[in-house]
């Protein structure tokens, strides 16, 4: 039996439909001190013999939760039968940006993602336990969340992708969507703004050549940032898919722009 130093609260959900079944995991987090709820779809034949199975983690956006992707895509749960591999929905908060915050020590959620969560599902799932077994992708601070935490953690995420993120958080210090309290003050701290953008981060991408897709809606408020991230990685030659589709920033996108992101995860995975 695998060791495992965390405290987790496993429930089931049943459903009988032939399409993916859903699980709900109780994580208590030793980061956060506190038990934080994930979403885990299998495939309706997903069996710990045989291969083991790739995981999608999708990230969720400001002020939602684990649930919110499930009502956004429902064909998530047709997906898992498609591509046959294990997609996982944690919960980043209503507001963390899933960053460590430097000013605030309860707020941990790269921890939690990139150790918590990923060390719950590799427990208790059938899973490839590395980084050609893991993809990661969010929308708006997900998207953000998403590209981060790949960037950052390089040994436990194989792929990443953004939706309607908001990869450069500088232009926001007054819409702020509540970074100040995450990253403090722009007056103060504002080399925290700085350090934890994601246009800021790609250059730590090197020579890693990790898979990238970055899709964002013409009518979207983060459009100038996702342009600027293309345009770091095209500075950088660094192979990446880059879109810009007819689309605002609302359910109605990444409903559907998560079809792509899946395709290209699953031609990752395949490779």
């Amino acid at each position: 039996m695998k060791a495992f130093s965390y405290v987790i609260c496993f429930t089931l959900i049943s459903n009988m439909a032939s399409a993916g079944q859903l699980d709900t995991l109780e994580i208590f987090s030793p980061s956060m001190q506190k038990t934080i709820r994930c979403l885990v779809i299998t495939p309706d034949n997903y069996s710990f013999s045989g291969k083991p199975y790739p995981v999608v983690y999708l990230l969720h956006g400001w002020s939602g939760n684990y649930a919110g992707w499930l009502s956004d895509a429902p064909q998530l749960r047709r997906q898992v039968e498609q591509y046959n591999f294990i997609i996982v929905c944690p919960d980043g908060g209503y507001d963390s940006w899933y960053l460590d915050s430097p000013v605030d020590s309860t707020v941990r959620y790269d921890t939690h993602i990139a150790k918590e969560v990923v060390g719950a599902v590799d427990f208790y799932y059938h899973t490839i336990p590395s980084p050609k077994g893991r993809a990661i992708s969010g929308l708006s601070m997900g998207g953000h969340g998403a590209v981060s935490l790949a960037i950052k953690h390089p040994d436990v995420f194989g792929a990443a992708g953004s939706m309607a993120g908001g990869l450069d958080l500088r232009p926001f210090k007054k819409n702020d969507w509540d970074l100040q309290g995450v990253l403090g003050d722009p007056g103060a701290y504002w080399n925290f703004w700085e350090e934890n953008s994601v246009v800021n981060l790609l250059p730590k991408l090197g020579k890693a050549k990790m898979p990238l897709i970055i899709d964002c809606g013409l009518d979207d408020f983060f459009l100038e940032a996702n342009r600027l991230a293309h345009q770091v990685l095209l500075s950088m030659d660094y192979p990446h898919e880059y879109t810009e589709r007819p689309g605002e920033h609302n359910g109605a996108y990444w409903g559907n722009a998560v079809d792509f992101q899946l395709l290209f995860f699953d031609k990752f995975f395949n490779q």
